[in-house]
């Protein structure tokens, strides 16, 4: 499991079929809106005279591509990924996507964020029958699984539904063909996926922000179970698998994975956040002088915990927008400074008063317990920590990189037990019943698996379907 402090951001999907437009160009701009949702590979597919081609590396989205790569990736559809690998996952090149594969009925490229219970017992069954894997993804066995699956049926969309029946988990799917995009959500509908248009193109991405990027028009969310198909501009719907299962979108995507200006099942993100931070102020008060948020999805529910409560906003901290994912960290010394490196505290902000530090979540707590330290050196007469997400008890199964609960800092320990390890005068956590009141606007029901134990469906069932 990765040591870092913070979460693993998921992934991020952008399709488009657009007949007069320049997709790849598109589709690096909706990327370079995803980038927080992955920065350790990225890639675009695209299809044209039923070929597909692709470019895909390790790095940030303006470091993988530049403008020689983008005008050779020329065609009518393309299909592109951030990533962000989850769990024990090596971060390899071979693991980057789209993923590419030919088979008997062409080629056909696929991209998908999220991660499937039962990956373990498919690429088990499917390496019994003969498959051969190159990487270390479930996306591949999810390849194999609809490239078997069509050459039984009469076309990629009912492939891809066929498929359906034997993915446990959480996934937002798209997959190209040589005349068609097909997308789905899981039936539960973990992660987000909606649908844009801009004059004749159809879009189909993970947020709404990178459908800003283009200046496209926001649809529809895809409703959990439902596969889009989209040929020539048409967009048509399968609603085999919808309201096959209670909705349960992962809470986490409006407290820390999704960009603020995002709309995901009709709630704005900001709002949402601002909401816990009201939310927060309500149950853990205290007297204190200003209120700052850790960047960056700290500040909006800072903005709420301060207007909920009356005590004055502040910018606290200046963060360092171009370290990105080569920033070295060559020795101890450097690992243990990396915190101020990448946030400087604003001292005209926080000398000589109480502050309340809102964050978005605490997992180890070591960044707290730096956070606070730098905030003390700045002069912080006193600190209160908040977070705007409770505690991390469980692991995720479903793409998020929890870490194994021996690394949770909340496991066994009580507030004020981890308010002395990290420092702070005081510690407190959004409550379960609050969080799922976030979303008002959001018509589903939600996940909070890694805050209650209590996932949408039985675990260990579910690992052993095939």
């Amino acid at each position: 499991m990765s040591q870092k402090e913070k979460l693993g951001e998921e992934c991020g999907v952008f399709a488009i079929y657009d007949p007069d437009g320049d997709v790849a160009r598109s589709t690096y701009y909706g990327l370079y809106a995803l980038q927080h949702r992955g920065q350790e590979s990225c890639g675009i597919a695209v299809c044209k005279d039923k070929e597909i081609s692709h470019h895909k590396g390790m790095g940030l989205v303006n470091e993988v591509f530049n403008d020689d790569i983008i005008e050779r990736l020329d065609g009518k559809m393309a299909l592109g990924h951030v990533r962000y690998p989850s769990g024990d996952e090596k971060v390899l090149m071979e693991n980057a996507q789209p993923l590419v594969i030919r088979y008997i009925k062409g080629n056909i490229a696929l991209a998908h964020n999220g991660s499937l219970v039962n990956s373990g017992k498919l690429l088990s069954e499917l390496t019994k029958g003969g498959s051969i894997f190159q990487t270390s993804t479930d996306s591949e066995a999810m390849a194999y699984m609809i490239a078997r699956a069509r050459v039984e049926t009469p076309s990629i969309e009912r492939a891809v539904e066929e498929s359906m029946k034997h993915f446990w988990g959480a996934y937002s799917l798209i997959v190209m063909s040589a005349q068609k995009l097909i997308a789905c959500r899981d039936p539960w509908g973990f992660r987000p996926l909606c649908i844009g248009k801009k004059g004749n193109a159809v879009i189909i991405t993970s947020e709404t922000c990178a459908l800003d990027s283009i200046g496209a028009e926001f649809v529809r969310d895809v409703k959990p179970g439902e596969i889009i198909v989209v040929r020539d501009g048409k967009i048509e719907s399968i609603d085999t698998y919808v309201n096959s299962q209670p909705t349960a979108l992962c809470i986490f995507e409006y407290l820390y994975f999704a960009r603020p200006d995002s709309i995901i099942e009709k709630q704005m993100v900001h709002e949402s956040r601002k909401l816990a931070g009201a939310y927060l102020a309500k149950e853990y008060p205290v007297d204190a002088d200003v209120v700052i948020g850790v960047p960056d999805s700290g500040i909006s529910a800072a903005m709420g915990y301060a207007e909920e409560s009356g005590i004055p906003y502040g910018l606290g901290f200046i963060k360092n927008k171009y370290i990105g994912r080569t920033f070295i960290q060559p020795s101890q010394s450097m690992r243990e400074n990396s915190v101020r490196i990448k946030l400087n505290v604003l001292k005209s902000t926080v000398e000589g008063k109480r502050v309340v530090m809102v964050d978005d979540s605490i997992v180890r707590g070591t960044t707290s317990k730096r956070i606070v330290s730098l905030l003390r050196k700045a002069g912080a007469t006193e600190v209160h920590v908040r977070s705007s997400a409770p505690p991390f008890l469980w692991p995720c199964y479903f793409g998020t990189d929890v870490p194994s609960r021996d690394q949770l800092v909340m496991v066994g320990r009580t507030n004020e037990e981890v308010c002395e390890i990290i420092g702070a005068d005081s510690l407190g956590f959004l409550s379960v019943d609050s969080l799922v009141k976030t979303a008002p606007n959001a018509k589903c029901g939600f996940c909070t698996g890694c805050f209650t134990g209590q996932y949408p469906f039985d675990i260990d069932e579910a690992s052993e379907k095939c």
